[in-house]
């Protein structure tokens, strides 16, 4: 029997700025320094964002929340790429993302009370996508779109580890490679789907080589450097503008819990969780701007207390626009026409809640919501 090797393939790992803060400037993208200091600015941002709303959803003022705590450097050091006419398609964490494209924080506060003028934010972003795994396929429409148009013109889609379990997922890498879309798929591997470690949910060495099987190009960076993001996510925008969409797998951590339903001390260890401690895209980012002197002690309490006064203003946003929703309405709009078993169901959850009445994101809310507990396992993201 003949035997011949009929191909082969490599995953390039890149990174810009390493755990000790040294930059590899043959790597690193030229930004200059007010860019620079931005992009650490809006990482602040997300992550101060972050815990104030897990804060006030532990005081019932707010639904489920997801927040990207250790992620950071790879959402803005993505989407700072974008160009700003291209789209963005998240799922349900890419708050530091949203963030980075002018979101306002009052409206994803808005989003996590359940109300659906939250997903209408800035610019051309989709809304957040909920179930795991399904928005690829729409920015590969997208994308195969702007091929059909002939635009110079891409979309980003952000999805984590687990998603790459889902069907939906390859079968939008595939359609993408055979159509030409131009698409970027930004997988943030953050080493946990739910309580399902990364080990346990592929084979392969890398999330990375998935995209051989769809003939479209693969690379890996370090996700909790900004500017290796930046660097490959700018190269990768550029490829698929051409027809040629490409998946980024971007390495980092999700820090804090999947969602505000979810216990991580459950599933992790504090061995574990000290050591992406110490990678914490933040304090490397902020070691290397410190040695470069664009930050000091003085300008950074000036960027906290900006940060600061912000949010507290976009919170007294949040709450003087908040409204009372009606959550039998989610049986609605699931298609133009309501289901005979659609309209079964929201007859028993009605009759199960009190006639469908008003509420708040608190009167939903079980207090073990409140509290933090809830399901850990399952695959996520």
């Amino acid at each position: 029997m003949t035997r011949e090797r009929v191909a082969e393939f490599s995953v390039e790992y890149v990174q810009a700025l390493d755990e000790e803060a040294t930059l590899d400037e043959a790597v690193a993208p030229a930004l200059d320094d007010e860019r620079l200091v931005e992009f650490y600015r809006l990482m602040r941002l997300s992550r101060r964002t972050d815990e104030r709303a897990v804060a006030l959803q532990r005081r019932g003022e707010l639904g489920t929340y997801a927040p990207g705590v250790g992620q950071e450097a790879a959402q803005v050091g993505s989407a700072t790429a974008l160009d700003p006419e291209e789209w963005l398609v998240p799922s349900f964490r890419e708050g530091a993302a949203l963030l980075a494209r002018g979101a306002p924080i009052h409206r994803l506060l808005w989003y996590a009370m359940g109300m659906e003028e939250g997903a209408e934010v800035s610019g051309p972003n989709f809304p957040p996508s909920i179930p795991v795994g399904s928005q690829p396929l729409h920015a590969a429409g997208i994308g195969w779109g702007k091929e059909i148009a002939g635009e110079e013109e891409a979309a980003m889609v952000y999805f984590g580890d687990g998603a790459t379990s889902e069907g939906d997922v390859y079968e939008a890498m595939n359609v993408a490679g055979a159509l030409d879309a131009h698409v970027v798929f930004f997988c943030q591997n953050n080493q946990w789907a739910i309580s399902t470690p990364r080990a346990s949910q592929t084979r392969a060495e890398t999330i990375a080589q998935k995209a051989v099987a769809a003939g479209i190009e693969g690379v890996q960076v370090d996700g909790n450097d900004p500017l290796g993001v930046h660097a490959v996510t700018r190269d990768a925008l550029e490829s698929a503008r051409q027809g040629d969409p490409v998946l980024v797998e971007a390495l980092t951590y999700r820090r804090s819990m999947h969602t505000t339903s979810d216990d991580p001390r459950v599933y992790r260890t504090e061995e574990e969780e000290a050591e992406w401690e110490a990678r914490d895209p933040i304090a490397r980012f902020e070691q290397y701007l410190r040695d470069e002197g664009l930050l000091d002690d003085d300008r950074i309490a000036e960027i906290t207390e900006e940060i600061e006064g912000v949010i507290a203003d976009e919170i007294d946003r949040a709450k003087e626009g908040r409204k009372r929703v009606v959550p039998a309405e989610m049986f609605d709009y699931v298609f133009a026409e309501p289901t005979p078993e659609l309209g079964r169901q929201k007859s028993e959850f009605e009759r199960e809640t009190g006639g469908g009445e008003t509420t708040t994101p608190e009167e939903g809310m079980s207090g073990e919501e409140r509290a933090g507990g809830g399901e850990v396992s399952g695959r996520g993201e």
